[in-house]
């Protein structure tokens, strides 16, 4: 099966196609996988890095203004065009879209050429894009079960989850400590920020490392996001002797199984990592997203007593301190977290994803 792999900007599109691409290769050494990108996002790093081939095209993100959308339109035209040379040349079975604003020009230029098409839907609010394109495409596949109901009716809805749980759910906690250099006795903190860091978060850990005492028993990675990284290194130097700070953590899965805390952002692949491993987590949504979508991503897991939700306008050092505290003295709590987050993960979503591309290429 040739497999066309459309989506990028950050690591919440790019990683959930990743783990598809070695999945399917994992499934058949056959199959081949191309993916489409654009030259300004991450995935013009990530993808090659990770052994796959990138061809590129024009896009740019939706924007109101008049002056902006006509230059939203010339690129959304170049970049369908750019697409259609693409599937011309590669001819796949089937064209995958998983989100920003360069899956537009890929998918609608598949669905012209009557190629059969998936999207796949990473946050529990669709974003534009999938609104549009859903009732259009052949399946949407959705991580969290709610996220359907805002989708059209004429939608071939089906609930996957996020293919990429099924990697991080292979892990194994010591095995991964040990990989990292920790002892898997100690309670391990993971502080991060998304593909790109946050400034809030990283602001608020150091004020935190610098006037409050971290627990003996705590051991903190802090992966700042490499543009932030040169600040926090100078601000805490030296760092606190439990403490780990990394610019961009190439091991996150590692970091991720080893962890028993987790504080960071709420997108949607980080929360289908947390939730397919069971990580209690302090979630911080970004206010600087499009409907607000990290909130109510976070909301699905704290409803369920999976993870504190906690708004970035109220999340202080002494916050911070006070839930660390209460999570490091409170096994219960933390096992009761653990329990809900993964009554509601998927650890086999590639593999759902990846038999549902082989039904609609068929």
């Amino acid at each position: 099966m040739k497999i066309l792999i459309g989506g990028g900007g950050t690591g919440g599109h790019i990683y959930p196609g990743l783990a598809l691409a070695r999945h399917a290769l994992q499934v058949d050494s056959k199959n081949q996988v191309l993916f489409v990108g654009s030259d300004t996002g991450l995935e013009k790093i990530i993808v090659p890095s990770a052994g796959f081939r990138l061809k590129t095209i024009q896009a740019r993100g939706f924007q109101r203004s008049f002056k902006q959308f006509g230059l939203f339109l010339g690129s959304l035209f170049g970049g369908i065009k750019q697409s259609l040379q693409i599937i011309n040349d590669f001819e796949p079975d089937v064209v995958v879209g998983t989100g920003g604003y360069v899956a537009a020009p890929v998918v609608i230029a598949a669905l012209t050429k009557r190629k059969p098409t998936v999207i796949h839907e990473q946050n529990a609010i669709p974003g534009l894009t999938n609104r549009l394109l859903a009732p259009l495409v052949s399946r949407v596949c959705i991580s969290f079960v709610d996220t359907g109901k805002r989708l059209s009716r004429l939608s071939h809805v089906v609930h996957t989850g996020n293919p990429r749980s099924t990697e991080v759910s292979l892990l194994d906690k010591k095995e991964s400590a040990d990989a990292l250099g920790l002892a898997p006795d100690q309670f391990i903190v993971l502080v991060y920020g998304g593909s790109r860091g946050a400034l809030k978060i990283n602001e608020v850990v150091i004020d935190y490392l610098l006037h409050s005492a971290l627990p003996e028993s705590v051991a903190l990675i802090f992966v700042t996001g490499e543009r932030y990284y040169q600040k926090v290194a100078v601000l805490l130097n030296p760092p606190p002797r439990q403490v780990s700070i990394y610019p961009y953590l190439e091991q996150m899965p590692l970091a991720l199984a080893a962890a028993n805390l987790a504080v960071t952002r709420s997108g949607a692949t980080t929360l289908a990592e947390l939730t397919a491993l069971g990580i209690p987590a302090l979630l911080i949504p970004s206010p600087n997203v499009v409907n607000n979508h990290q909130h109510y991503n976070a909301r699905l897991l704290s409803d369920v007593g999976a993870a504190v939700l906690i708004e970035e306008k109220d999340f202080t050092r002494e916050c911070l301190e006070e839930e660390i505290q209460r999570l490091v003295n409170d096994q219960e709590l933390r096992i009761k977290m653990s329990t809900n987050s993964r009554a509601i993960g998927v650890t086999d979503a590639a593999e759902k994803v990846y038999r549902l591309l082989e039904e609609v290429a068929s």
